[in-house]
């Protein structure tokens, strides 16, 4: 994927963002970028225990992110050459693995981009629909994208349930 940028009129407040595929010396920033958003990012929908309990259930080691990179595509938003979000898209099962943003610029359309990157991807491959199991974070955003629900769902991690939404969305060529 060709980097792009997509910031406005640059100013000391808006960061430069660019999107590309994801390399392997983005492995350490996707593991804090997890770890804080998380951590951080879901303080107001999942309780302390449940965050740690979430954050543990991936290392928090640039080896274990860069392996993930060789079983899933993963797109970067990258500011100032460092991953400040990222999604994981497994294209032969047509689903996210992970989307996840640093907390302090969630709600600028990082999320967004990398999920309508990943659609154009899934789309050139001929792909009719995507799949994500969503977080109480990103359940509501998602709906507004286009996205259904298919049923709540539990998981559990180190001792604790944590709900979370089973969502598809069917994708066309033009963009909703």
């Amino acid at each position: 994927m060709p980097s792009i940028d997509v910031s406005q009129t640059p100013s000391a407040h808006t960061p430069r963002i660019t999107y590309r595929e994801g390399f392997a010396r983005d492995a350490a920033d996707q593991a804090e970028v997890f770890y804080h958003a998380v951590m951080q990012g879901a303080a107001s929908h999942y309780s302390v225990d449940e965050r740690r309990a979430w954050a543990n259930a991936l290392p928090r080691e640039a080896s274990a992110w860069a392996a993930r990179q060789t079983l899933y595509t993963t797109l970067v938003a990258s500011c100032d050459g460092r991953c400040v979000g990222f999604l994981e898209l497994d294209i032969a099962a047509n689903r996210i693995e992970t989307l996840y943003v640093w907390p302090s610029l969630t709600g600028r359309g990082i999320g967004t981009t990398l999920l309508i990157h990943a659609e154009r991807m899934l789309l050139e491959q001929g792909v009719a629909r995507i799949e994500i199991e969503a977080s109480l974070v990103l359940y509501e955003r998602l709906l507004r994208r286009g996205f259904t629900n298919l049923g709540e769902q539990w998981v559990e991690r180190s001792g604790e349930l944590l709900k979370r939404y089973r969502l598809v969305k069917k994708l066309n060529a033009v963009e909703t």
